[in-house]
């Protein structure tokens, strides 16, 4: 009987390791087959934007490695895919889903992809996204991009599949690889996460680095992992931890980041725990289906030791409307990015991408790119804008002090829950950790989830929380990605 692909965890892979029932080039293999398969036929799911043409060398190196001097650890050839705007510094390209960067090379690895090759893990290939982040144009929908093509819900395809890390979240769920690395401004992890049926962990931002990735906001971007359970999500994470003295980020985590997450898998964790519900945070948007599945997940919280605190409401909820922070951020973020891939890349500066766009309309315009002309028209690019700078000031006071800080303290919380993404907006300003984790299915098919969020640098106790909500539910199901064409 040969090595059940579906649903495997890394605890999986690495116990077929070791048996010999399983080499990491005949991993590699079965995801390159199941891509073929799901991914680019049938269903035609659309998530892996880009294959490793190295992957399969890569991976017989690691297994001679194995063989030789034994495992590097828990990601030794373990295959990953990563979010097309992270850099790898060798055969693909880094275009966050833009045909005006199709041809453009990084000139070395992400600092977090660096980490991971030396953890083992095998780079499969890159995932497709939201074209920019979701910051090209109003109206496109989420896992669309000019280069990729439009990302489909492989539980419902006439759903969205969440932004922008959405075929990261796909990929995933289909078991098109073992784990992918996502990023998040403001749900991008999140959101596919709940829509996929996977675990989505956006860490503080500053507890990894965020060099090398093509940037949408300079304040709240960060890269995270994605994943079918919380363990083997906690050990991507893991795998991309160091300190990256590039990333001034970084710098506020200093003896607060954690050597390894994975101590914190606690299945016991939900007893005594304190858990708030801020049910004055939109929760008027969700459907009574919804609203079930969420009332269904604190109720088996409750019974599970949990002290729910219903309401827990945050002050400052209804004041947390637009900011132009990402809309400031996003000009010199990117050129600054642009301007180190060096004289042969194939774009510059935004302006230029505008331009290469302009000239290509029906390649690269389907929905219009309003927002970049926004970014490269309304703003200096410098940060000197009187509205950027109180709106970052604001967004810190409501989504922090007057926010979160306020709501766990005044009901002395371990952890807010929200349904499905609801909270990555306070999160993301604030710069604090969410994890999202399965909680069920509509009768449509779209999964629904839950997020934990907490104060900066909470990550081991959102861990604990969200691996014994897991372990004590089992809610995850696959899609079946039978084909009804």
């Amino acid at each position: 009987m040969g090595f059940e692909l579906v649903e495997a965890t890394i605890a999986d892979v690495r116990r077929a390791f070791e048996t010999g029932e399983l080499t990491a080039a005949g991993l590699v293999l079965a995801y390159l087959n199941r891509i073929a398969d799901h991914d680019k036929n049938g269903l035609t799911l659309n998530s892996v934007l880009e294959i490793n043409p190295d992957a399969m060398f890569i991976a017989e190196a690691l297994d001679e490695e194995r063989s030789l001097y034994g495992s590097r650890g828990p990601l030794h050839g373990i295959p990953v895919l990563l979010k097309d705007n992270i850099n790898t510094g060798d055969k693909m390209h880094t275009s966050a889903g833009s045909l005006a960067l199709a041809d453009s090379y990084a000139p070395e690895d992400a600092f977090i992809v660096r980490r991971l090759r030396e953890a083992g893990a095998v780079i499969l290939g890159k995932a497709n996204m939201t074209e920019f982040a979701n910051f090209m144009t109003e109206g496109m929908p989420s896992g669309y991009s000019s280069r990729g093509g439009q990302v489909l819900n492989p539980y419902n395809i006439s759903t969205p599949t969440g932004g922008s890390s959405s075929g990261s979240g796909v990929a995933v769920t289909a078991n098109f690889c073992m784990a992918a690395v996502g990023t998040e401004t403001s749900g991008s992890i999140l959101n596919p996460g709940n829509l996929s049926s996977t675990v989505g962990i956006k860490p503080t931002v500053g507890l990894l680095s965020r060099t090398g990735i093509l940037p949408l906001s300079n304040t709240q971007d960060t890269a995270g992992p994605m994943a079918r359970t919380v363990t083997d999500a906690v050990l991507l994470l893991n795998g991309m931890l160091g300190t990256d003295r590039d990333d001034p980020a970084m710098g506020g985590g200093t003896g607060r980041r954690q050597r390894d997450y994975s101590v914190f898998l606690d299945k016991t964790a939900l007893r005594g725990a304190r858990i708030g519900i801020p049910r004055d945070y939109y929760f008027e948007e969700l459907s009574e289906e919804q609203l079930a599945i969420f009332n269904r997940a604190a109720d088996i919280m409750k019974e599970q030791g949990a002290v729910i605190v219903d309401p827990a409401n945050i002050p400052s909820a209804r004041q947390i409307v637009y900011s132009s922070v990402p809309l400031n951020e996003f000009k010199s973020a990117l050129n600054a990015y642009l301007s180190k891939l060096g004289p042969n890349a194939p774009m510059h500066t935004l302006k230029e991408i505008i331009d290469f766009n302009n000239r290509h309309p029906m390649e690269t315009l389907k929905y219009g790119q309003v927002t970049l002309m926004a970014a490269e028209y309304t703003t200096s690019g410098r940060l000197t804008e009187q509205q950027y700078i109180r709106d970052r000031t604001k967004d810190l006071l409501l989504c922090r002090e007057q926010g979160i800080d306020a709501a766990m303290k005044e009901h002395q919380l371990d952890a807010l829950l929200f349904p499905a993404d609801f909270g990555s907006r306070i999160a993301a300003r604030a710069g604090y950790p969410s994890i999202v984790v399965p909680a069920g299915y509509t009768k449509a098919g779209p999964p629904f989830g839950v997020t934990f969020c907490a104060r900066a640098y909470s990550e081991p106790r959102l861990i604990s929380l969200a691996y014994a909500f897991e372990q004590h539910t089992r809610f995850r199901r696959p899609p079946s990605l039978r084909s009804f064409v």
